[in-house]
């Protein structure tokens, strides 16, 4: 059984060059997968291994950038290892968006319970602060979704925002709302909230009799998606455009294993389908002679 940590730190750090060479030669003698992003703000990352490594893996990195608590952390356990392999990046922000956290502040985060009280009041703007195709595999109801392609942009859709509401963000892990909070107060808004913990934390401590949550939640892992029992979920990847694929999505002629879903089949061109099927053929070849093919996921 393999535990999947997740978290980020907001804290001033110097030396970025050391903290990588240091963690990286301990997370390859330890078999820690996945990514960490360390900037000169705090670090961010999801990280997989099996428990007693993990722990040890999660003492190191607080030894190494000297802290004693995450701002936040979120724990998930899966059978299969979600990850190919372990990358840690230096980064000018955590998350990119044109502005740092000097002080974070903790006013705002509401929990997962407080969380459904707010929105359902109707003078709250609910917004997913999430890429599109991860507000397609699910999401609170009624919650706007910016609609941009990196977050970049996600300032010009905030300032639109009408400043006499009470705001109210989430993303999967809440590091993405902790940036557009900074922004948000900076332009005078007053009333900003978000979910402590994301999503996340939103599965692990609500009842799905009482979840305002419809569908699943999207992750950057083999796991692509979770239900709300922090499961793997129902949606696969498309090979053709790294797209999450439902089972509708599956039903289409457009579709094909390996190859393209309904999103890329018709921008694909006939050369690179050739190629994917090429690729997709020889990983049927190594699953039927139990062999690990290059291509083949974790799983």
């Amino acid at each position: 059984m393999y535990h999947i940590f997740g978290f980020y730190k907001f804290k001033k750090l110097k030396k970025l060059s050391k903290y990588k060479e240091v963690l990286n030669n301990f997370f390859l003698r330890k078999n820690i997968r996945g990514t960490l992003i360390i900037s000169s703000e705090g670090i961010n990352g999801t990280i997989s291994g099996k428990k007693k490594d993990l722990n040890l893996a999660i003492s190191k990195i607080q030894k190494t950038f000297n802290f004693t608590n995450f701002d936040n952390k979120n724990v998930s356990i899966n059978t299969f290892q979600p990850f190919h392999r372990s990358k840690i990046k230096i980064k000018n922000e955590v998350v990119p968006m044109g502005i740092k956290i000097k002080n974070r502040k903790t006013v705002g985060h509401l929990s997962p319970k407080k969380w459904n009280q707010l929105i359902c009041d109707k003078n709250t703007i609910l917004i997913d602060a999430r890429k599109p195709f991860e507000n397609e595999v699910g999401s609170f109801k009624n919650s706007l979704n910016p609609n941009i392609k990196n977050f970049r942009q996600f300032p010009n859709f905030l300032k639109k925002l009408d400043k006499n509401k009470s705001i109210a963000m989430f993303c999967t892990g809440g590091i993405r709302c902790e940036k557009a909070s900074v922004f948000l107060e900076k332009k005078g808004f007053k009333n900003i909230y978000q979910l402590k913990g994301g999503i996340i934390n939103y599965f692990k401590n609500v009842d799905k009799s009482e979840s305002l949550w419809k569908g699943e939640c999207f992750v950057f892992d083999n796991r692509i998606s979770l239900n709300h029992n922090l499961k793997p979920g129902s949606y696969s990847m498309c090979s053709g455009c790294r797209n999450p694929v439902s089972k509708k999505d599956k039903k289409s002629k457009k579709y094909e294993e390996g190859v393209s879903c309904p999103k890329c089949h018709d921008a694909l061109t006939n050369t690179q389908k050739d190629r994917f099927r090429m690729r997709q053929k020889q990983i049927n070849v190594a699953k039927k002679t139990g062999n690990r093919h290059i291509f083949q996921k974790e799983y």
